[in-house]
């Protein structure tokens, strides 16, 4: 059961959306099996001005990336790269002990948008990991979209679930 704090996260998550122009991003986890999270970061004068999630998952991991969007606001890249999975679990007041896997997504999402932050504050270009999923009828002959596995028509190109481009095959 969850409590109130993890409720509140889920039910009216922080800091939603996307940063176009984000000075770094973070994204873990696997759209074919279980949740994905993007962290985006916008730095300003080595301060996280701001911070924005998506997440695709359970309402622990959208109440693990909205609480980590609060703790993660208004801090140093310093103070930022001590951000634990531990403490975004304390914040929420507790995870059930399935879900505490959902804490650690976020803390990595988290410390990857800073890695890449740094890695272009330092000119350092990392190529961007490619999406692999092979496209497979794993549920029978009908496609599913390999991020939220809503049933889509074979010709679909973009994702009205989760607002991803399926611009290569599904």
């Amino acid at each position: 059961m969850y409590n109130k704090v993890v409720m509140d996260h889920f039910r009216n998550p922080r800091n939603v959306g996307v940063i176009d122009d984000a000075s770094g991003q973070g994204e873990v986890g696997n759209p074919l099996c279980g949740d994905m999270m993007t962290i985006y970061l916008k730095v300003d004068d080595d301060r996280i001005s701001d911070i924005k999630f998506q997440t695709f998952g359970c309402g622990s991991a959208i109440a693990v990336s909205s609480m980590l969007t609060e703790i993660a606001m208004g801090k140093t890249i310093e103070e930022a790269k001590n951000i634990t999975n531990k403490d975004v679990a304390k914040a929420l007041e507790g995870l059930p002990k399935n879900k505490l896997h959902c804490s650690n997504l976020g803390a990595d999402a988290l410390q990857l948008a800073i890695q890449d932050y740094e890695d272009r504050k330092a000119g350092k270009v990392r190529p961007r990991e490619s999406r692999s999923e092979a496209h497979e009828h794993s549920h029978g002959e009908q496609c599913y979209c390999p991020y939220c596995d809503i049933e889509l028509e074979e010709s679909t190109e973009f994702c009205e679930a989760c607002q991803h481009s399926l611009t290569e095959e599904h």
